[in-house]
């Protein structure tokens, strides 16, 4: 389980030593963000400094509205973001996480799952108020057809931006497991889960299919934030008055999100882009409405839907059977107190009356 970071009250670690790294990492990497904002500020350094920090590939001949495509540069600002990322997280785990957790006094295991689903958790608000407002003011929502028609489309600025935190957002959960002190057996899944999620995103993003992009993250979006947030009344509701309600609106939250994302992607991928596909690809102009990469693209995302379904399923019936051994194990206790008691009351039935009047007095004796 993953550990929240806490300044300890001991002496100082010595400098660049492991211990004080993790526990200054914040600090230190708002001081490598800085040299990037200075460096902005400086005629000599300025070219080099906003391919990092200001959005690139711009398309823009003679519009007012800036628009952009994706390309190899918007590495150089994943990067940057995702220092940004860093600091954010280490400010919300130190000021808001770890002053409700001390009141909370919560165990270990309780205070990871805490840590780490208060995190998601904003990061789930943020993305899904943001993703939706985008899909709103671009009217994917309302109008099916826009998310396969003048493909391949250029980006807004605010919908490219998007795109860009995601993808600094999975690229500093990597960093964030040694910051966490996460153990050895589990920094291999957890980092693979954040390379598969980063590689998820960045494969459509690249391949420009942006539109059904965002509005597949709407719905992944809303239906983790209601899990993360079932996950942190269950932590912090002891009496379990709510986890049964909350737990059951989000399994059923992401079982329509997982269905609603099959239905958007066979209908963009296989009906709506089928209608002005070309079979060469054109890496000049971004076309990459071929058959066999919108099909691969489309069966990639159908696998990862039913995965994330099998997966809510499993879970629900492993708590199911960890409530069935839970109530189980206290009735067999009972039964055999009962039976011990029983069978001792039959073997003195079975001795003749003398020996049971023998049997009453010695206790009456212990009893005095």
């Amino acid at each position: 389980m993953v550990k929240p970071v806490r300044k300890s009250s001991s002496k100082n670690p010595p400098i660049l030593s492991h211990e004080f790294i993790i526990q200054n990492h914040a600090d230190i990497v708002s001081c490598i963000a800085m040299v990037f904002v200075v460096g902005l500020m400086v005629h000599a350094t300025s070219p080099i400094a906003s391919v990092f920090i200001t959005l690139q590939h711009n398309v823009t001949e003679a519009r007012e509205i800036p628009l952009y495509s994706p390309g190899i540069k918007d590495w150089a600002c994943i990067f940057f973001y995702s220092l940004i990322c860093i600091v954010i997280h280490a400010i919300i785990q130190e000021y808001v996480l770890d002053k409700f957790s001390k009141k909370l006094h919560l165990s270990k295991s309780k205070l990871a799952v805490f840590s780490t689903s208060g995190q998601l958790l904003v990061f789930y608000l943020v993305s899904a108020g943001w993703a939706i407002n985008i899909a709103l003011k671009e009217l994917f929502l309302f109008d099916i057809s826009r998310l396969w028609s003048d493909y391949p489309s250029p980006m807004s600025f605010m919908l490219k931006l998007y795109f860009i935190i995601q993808l600094a957002y999975n690229l500093h959960e990597i960093p964030e497991l040694y910051f966490q002190k996460t153990k050895k057996e589990e920094y291999f899944a957890k980092a693979s889960q954040s390379l598969v999620a980063l590689a998820l995103i960045c494969i459509p993003y690249f391949l420009n299919f942006n539109r059904l992009l965002i509005c597949l993250l709407v719905l992944h979006h809303i239906a983790e934030l209601f899990y993360h947030g079932s996950q942190l009344i269950e932590t912090v509701d002891k009496e379990e008055k709510f986890t049964k309600a909350t737990r059951l609106v989000s399994n059923t939250l992401q079982l329509l999100a997982r269905l609603g994302s099959i239905i958007l992607a066979i209908l963009t991928l296989w009906y709506g882009l089928a209608l002005a596909e070309q079979k060469p690809l054109d890496l000049n102009t971004g076309h990459f409405n071929t058959p066999y990469i919108r099909l691969g693209v489309l069966g990639g995302i159908l696998a990862l839907q039913m995965y994330l379904t099998f997966n809510v399923i499993n879970q629900e019936i492993a708590r199911s059977r960890e409530n069935k051994v839970a109530t189980t194990v206290p009735k067999t206790k009972v039964q055999k107190k009962e039976k011990s008691k029983k069978s001792k009351k039959n073997e003195e039935s079975d001795l003749p009356e003398v020996d049971q009047n023998t049997n009453k007095t010695l206790r009456k004796q212990k009893v005095k």
